[in-house]
């Protein structure tokens, strides 16, 4: 295998004679200038990393025997800022000898501390851990499968020469090559393994049957012959979709062995893998490809890139070793972190296993959907005054175009069929959810004409997005993004990429998501968090970019003299965040005075309808949309402040109250401030006002310190506010020049003897979206928890076939086998899990509302006079005591006997 390149050689300064970055670093020590002269870096890098490196030094940071790679890490963070990059990741973590993980831990270190990481450094990193995390998982995926695959020692003595590892390295490093040659956008860890899947059948087929195993010795020679003549009919085609059923056989058993989507993988085979290799003049004729030819190649694409090199997995690299310590430090999270906060047990699972199966989940959501409107929706159709179908399937199709080109742009130009494949599937989702929603809305207005809604160009838009969303996330080129708006949009999936690509604003999608979430009942507890984020960052910034329709609204509803949020009932603030909208009326918002009751027939009026309405007094409007946005808004705002609060001032309590009171009121009266800016941007600056005036010490650094622990906070938030006309600065110069000039009078009454009524404090109930975090106590005094299904099994052999065990979930079986017969806990999942099971008599005398996703058990006592009952639920309860008990002495007894020496993991 070809070796990294060698430092290249610089020519010296004439003896005597200093260079010039040596007198401009009086106090730089030799041993940075050789690390400077080792990477080849430029004056200016030198400079600047020193000069950072001094910084962080005065901060404390630096560990005395760390000092050359924190020189490392000021090198690195210098050169990207400067774009003067004269090393590789892999050359500069060489010389440092450290891992990615390390590096990237201390960099984030340095972060933390100084604030000194520029968000196009930030970028970069994560593109690099996000393609290094790819890379580990595929390699190991690689390893482990070839071991299945090839035999390590084969005794057919032609095959001497051809080990297992020689295969390994010939897969992995074609797999390299073809995944940098293809895949613009690398981290995408779904079509990367696909690409894997077609690297491993290309070899599969080329090595002799003796050194594989079965099945796929016996595969191979079903389709060595006709593999050859596909290439030939391809060699000149750079798209073909189908294969013989004797051709399709290994790929077919590799798919099937890890519950890969074998349509998607026979088309990143013909539309990608084969053109690539017609783009080497590779064909199955000319044998195994020879390691320093493909290295070489690979090389050269790995110095342009100046990234990792991914052949160093193949030898077990120190810097490619995954260090489990500064991994599980970088992967930290404040809600884990929270004292007291038990994480549920989760079986293991490799990325790729967890991969495939939520697009397992996904399409078993979808098995039964279609591509095309139902007999029930053409009949919804058909009762409109103004058939939307024409319309509606004329928009699927155009959009089917936009999004194809643009998936091509950001994954890669042999990808747009993937990208088709995808926007199917999200159109299955879109017509399935449209049905359950207009079913939803007819069994509550009774009525069958949706005309106005179904022909509403927006909110059908919106809806597709919704799934198209789903199906990205679902992919996992949208989750865990980060949200910097300076990342380069065209080559990036993850949100709000859709919105951008089909032009929809996002204020408009926000209308969808809660109704989105409530008729597709089988979403997956990941798919209900994502789009729950979604909405949150529409919430806080996206919403309020300077060309959104919410400021429309906003003035409207001023110019009526009224706030934004006044259309709801005067108490509805202090209430929990329940209301009874759906997408349909949000949509159709602004509708007419809630003081009189809307007829279903005014809610929904034909088009034709509108224009008489035209030529009659208009009675004053009110939005829904926005009233209950600003309902949404006013509870993230509230919740962050909260927590910003108990960070920050748990010894002064009474201050909370007043900073909401400043930052309610900002939202509500000075809203422009909020344009092209941050919700979290106002909560800061509301916070050290009121500190300010109160003559509370809190500096803006020890704010931005505690904000950035918390889950949703992005560095860009602090450094980068709108100052005006395109110009950016950090936070404090916002405060200074905008937030204080413009609210000074407000902040003043806060120090007065007289302060300003104080706004009502909004309900914080859990979201309407969460399951619980920790698992569900059964009640009864019963000591069993509930905790939700996280994707454990393997999905093509059923939901109830894990593949993997832990001690603790082996002991949960072993226990469930005392109890009975599968068909029994079958049954109580299915009392457990059903989302309409009886709860009437329970909802009829407790005043708080149903949360949405959350499991709900009867409390086994009678309502009205308090006596216990034997319901079905608590005959459920008094077994599982019995099975406790049973478990209980079980378990003592062995360790009477000394049988064994085992503990187990309980509540």
């Amino acid at each position: 295998m070809a070796t990294p390149r060698t430092p290249r050689k610089t020519e010296a300064p004439p003896a005597g004679q200093a260079t010039p970055e040596r007198d401009r670093l009086p106090f730089a020590e030799k041993a940075f200038f050789a690390l400077c002269d080792a990477l080849h870096v430029t004056d200016s890098v030198r400079v600047t990393a020193w000069k950072t490196y001094e910084k962080v030094s005065l901060d404390g940071v630096v560990e005395s025997h760390l000092k050359k790679e924190w020189w490392g890490i000021c090198i690195f963070t210098a050169a990207i800022d400067l774009d003067e990059v004269t090393f590789t990741f892999t050359e500069l973590l060489k010389c440092l000898g450290i891992s990615v993980c390390k590096f990237v831990y201390m960099i984030k270190e340095m972060d933390v501390n100084m604030d000194t990481i520029s968000t196009k450094v930030e970028s970069t990193i994560s593109h690099l851990k996000k393609k290094y995390d790819v890379l580990l998982a595929l390699y190991h995926k690689l390893e482990r499968t070839c071991g299945l695959i090839y035999v390590e020692h084969p005794d057919d003595q032609v095959c001497a020469e051809l080990s297992s590892s020689l295969v390994l390295k010939l897969c992995w490093i074609m797999f390299l090559l073809a995944k940098g040659k293809i895949l613009q956008m690398e981290e995408d860890l779904v079509i990367s393994f696909q690409l894997l899947l077609c690297v491993l059948d290309y070899f599969i087929k080329l090595v002799p049957p003796a050194v594989l195993n079965e099945p796929y010795k016996s595969l191979s020679a079903m389709s060595v012959n006709s593999s050859a003549r596909t290439y030939r009919r391809t060699q000149n085609r750079s798209i073909r979709t189908s294969k013989t059923d004797t051709e399709i056989k290994v790929i077919e058993e590799l798919c099937k062995e890890h519950d890969c989507n074998l349509d998607e993988v026979k088309n990143v085979y013909f539309t990608s893998f084969i053109p690539f290799l017609n783009s080497l003049g590779i064909t199955p004729s000319s044998g195994l490809p020879e390691v320093e030819s493909i290295s070489s190649k690979y090389e050269e694409m790995y110095l342009k890139n100046k990234d990792i090199d991914a052949r160093l997995f193949l030898e077990k690299d120190e810097t490619l070793q995954y260090d489990r310590t500064e991994c599980l430090q970088l992967g930290r999270t404040p809600t884990k972190n929270n004292p007291g906060y038990d994480p549920p047990v989760v079986l293991p699972q490799t990325p790729v296993r967890a991969a495939m199966n939520t697009i397992q989940q996904l399409m078993m959501i979808l098995n039964s959907a279609s591509d095309k409107p139902s007999d029930n929706l053409i009949s919804y159709f058909n009762n409109c005054t103004a058939n939307p179908m024409q319309s509606i399937l004329e928009r699927t199709e155009n959009l089917s175009h936009v999004f194809r080109e643009k998936f091509a742009e950001a994954v890669g130009q042999g990808c747009a069929e993937i990208g088709s494949q995808r926007y199917r599937l999200g159109v299955r989702l879109y017509y399935r959810v449209m049905e359950a929603i207009l079913k939803s809305e007819e069994k509550r207005l009774s009525i069958h004409n949706f005309s106005k809604l179904l022909n509403n160009n927006i909110f059908h838009t919106s809806l597709l997005a919704c799934a198209l969303e789903v199906v990205i996330a679902t992919y996992g080129a949208s989750r865990n993004a980060p949200q910097s708006e300076s990342m380069n949009m065209e080559t990036d999936l993850s949100f709000p990429w859709i919105i951008n690509i089909f032009d929809l604003k996002a204020f408009d999608l926000y209308k969808v998501i809660e109704s989105f979430i409530k008729a597709e009942p089988n979403l997956t507890r990941e798919m209900i968090k994502h789009l729950e984020c979604c909405e949150h960052r529409i919430m806080e910034s996206l919403a309020w970019q300077s060309d959104s329709p919410l400021f429309e609204l906003i003035k409207q509803s001023k110019e009526r003299g009224g706030q934004p949020d006044q259309s709801e009932p005067p108490n509805c603030f202090t209430q929990p965040l329940q209301h009874n909208h759906t997408a349909a009326d949000l949509y159709l918002s602004p509708t007419k005075s809630p003081k009189k009751k809307v007829s279903s027939a005014s809610v929904y009026p034909p088009p034709d309808g509108q224009h008489a309405l035209a030529n009659h007094p208009q009675k004053p409007y009110k939005s829904t949309s926005l009233s209950l946005f600003y309902k949404k808004v006013h509870w993230l705002a509230y919740m962050r402040l909260k927590n910003l609060c108990s960070r920050l001032l748990s010894d002064h309590p009474e201050l909370e109250h007043l900073i909401w009171t400043l930052f309610h009121h900002t939202l509500q009266n000075e809203y422009e401030l909020m344009k092209d800016r941050h919700l979290d941007q106002i909560m800061m600056c509301s916070m050290y006002g009121i500190c300010k005036v109160k003559n509370i010490d809190l500096r803006f650094k020890t704010i931005v310190t505690a904000y950035k622990e918390l889950t949703n906070a992005n560095q860009e938030t602090f450094k980068c506010v709108l100052i005006g006309e395109g110009r950016y600065d950090s936070i404090i110069v916002f405060y200074n020049s905008i937030f204080m000039q413009k609210l000074k009078t407000n902040i003043l009454q806060y120090a007065s003897n007289k302060p300003p009524t104080l706004s009502s404090l909004p309900h914080l109930p859990h979201s309407p979206y969460k399951f619980s975090p920790s698992p569900l106590r059964v009640p009864a005094g019963n000591n069993i928890y509930i905790s939700p299904l996280k994707s454990p099994y393997k999905f093509s052999e059923g939901l109830l076939s894990p593949t993997k065990m832990t001690p603790r979930s082996k002991i949960l079986v072993s226990i469930g086998e005392s109890f009975g017969t599968s068909e029994k806990f079958q049954k109580i999942n299915q009392m457990v899990c059903n989302r309409d099971h009886n709860l009437k008599r329970h909802a009829e005398v407790s005043t708080a509302p149903k949360t949405l996703k959350r499991l709900h058990f009867d409390i086994g006592q009678d309502e009205a006079d308090g006596r216990e009952h034997l319901s079905g639920d608590s005959k459920f309860q008094q077994k599982l005591a019995e099975m406790t008990s049973t478990r209980t002495r079980i378990q003592n007894q062995k360790l009477n006997d000394g049988a064994d020496n085992s503990t187990t993991d309980q509540k």
